[in-house]
């Protein structure tokens, strides 16, 4: 991970920790070599999942970290979530990382899963959210005094004013556990007319990410993100793809696209993959 603070606790014993690889201003390039060396020493490979909105010079210092070290162990994986969307995938991977996966298994779920989670958030104002489609009736809704907006931005995006004529957001058809972090939002809205709406099993709250608040354009903000819990159901979600060997670096891959190298899958080899399917669940 790229901030501490998108790690977030285990979900049981068995689930292991997240490495953090800083970013220039706090580390040198000489120590993010040798950090890297001991990941892939004690390791083998290196899955590192980042958000797409991290800084540009902390993006370059890990492509080339990677670049001068030569390797084809590590998998830098930019993902265009939430910050708690992505803690939340996050966690979903080290889970999987201690089951009978391959590291480049591991490393194409990502893709696989985070259409699997519903990331969004309770903001006071739209004004200056520039993530997803906001019109220009709901920006001028977002000048009136106790405004409040509802926002799904994955798996699609989906915008509503609280209090209109939609009552609630488009939630999963399967059961889901519910992770939330409130910024200077003190609203009750997420934990007792979300979740019971979208039928989620257990709601936890977590620290807000650092970076939520730009991500949303707002400090008045509780962020959310519902997401598959239980191993079980990963384990299967995940076996049920067809795997693929990558033709450019010959490393075992599931969907289109190598999350080492990032090499399609060759065209002769672009054949359906097979996907479970997922309903909902007993609360």
């Amino acid at each position: 991970m790229t901030s501490a603070d998108l790690v977030l606790p285990p979900t049981d014993p068995q689930t292991p920790t997240a490495a953090v690889l800083q970013g220039p201003g706090t580390q040198s390039l000489d120590e993010a070599l040798a950090d890297m060396n001991v990941l892939l020493e004690r390791h083998g490979h290196v899955v590192a999942l980042y958000p797409a909105s991290i800084p540009a010079a902390h993006e370059r210092r890990m492509h080339a970290v990677r670049s001068v070290m030569e390797t084809d162990r590590i998998a830098l994986l930019k993902i265009d979530l939430p910050p708690l969307g992505i803690a939340v995938l996050a966690r979903q991977l080290r889970q999987l990382s201690v089951c009978d996966f391959s590291a480049g298994v591991v490393a194409s779920a990502a893709r696989l899963l985070s259409h699997y989670v519903y990331a969004g958030a309770l903001l006071s104002s739209v004004a200056k959210l520039d993530r997803i489609p906001v019109s220009l009736k709901s920006h001028a809704k977002s000048w009136m005094p106790g405004s409040q907006f509802a926002v799904l931005a994955n798996p699609e995006p989906q915008l509503i004013k609280l209090g209109g004529e939609d009552t609630t957001l488009s939630g999963p058809e399967f059961a889901t556990q519910l992770a939330f972090a409130r910024g200077q939002q003190a609203s009750d809205w997420v934990t007792e007319t979300l979740a019971p709406g979208w039928q989620v099993q257990r709601a936890q709250e977590v620290d807000l990410p650092a970076a939520s608040p730009a991500w949303w354009g707002t400090t008045k903000l509780v962020e959310f993100a519902a997401f598959l819990p239980e191993i079980s159901v990963l384990y299967q979600l995940v076996s049920s793809v067809r795997r693929e060997q990558c033709h450019w670096c010959g490393i075992q891959l599931i969907g289109d696209r190598c999350g080492f190298c990032s090499a399609p899958v060759a065209p002769n080899e672009n054949h359906p993959h097979a996907v479970g399917v997922l309903h909902r669940g007993p609360t």
